[in-house]
């Protein structure tokens, strides 16, 4: 069990890093304004999100008070994420006009 816990947090390490460049690709290509503030947030959710996977395999070394702080602080910016990347989505389908 241990070790498949081991290549799922390197899994999510690997692919959150990889939206990290897709990320850093995408910023340069999007105009200033609401859309561009808003990517901006992601970015750092992104990343944010990033060094908390990090942190996933070293968790069980650490004492359950800070394990548990820092999984809700993962938890809390992967949910901001979802909502910035609803709210995005909306803007674009109303400018959109669909």
């Amino acid at each position: 069990m241990r070790q498949l816990i081991l290549f799922l947090s390197l899994s999510a390490i690997g692919t959150i890093f990889y939206a990290i460049v897709k990320v850093i690709g995408l910023n340069k290509k999007i105009p200033g304004g609401i859309v561009k503030e808003s990517w901006r947030l992601l970015y750092y959710l992104i990343g944010l999100l990033g060094v908390g996977y990090l942190t996933m395999p070293i968790l069980p070394g650490l004492p359950e008070t800070s394990r548990e702080l820092i999984i809700a602080i993962i938890f809390l910016a992967g949910a901001i994420f979802i909502l910035k990347v609803i709210n995005l989505l909306n803007k674009i389908i109303r400018d959109v006009g669909l």
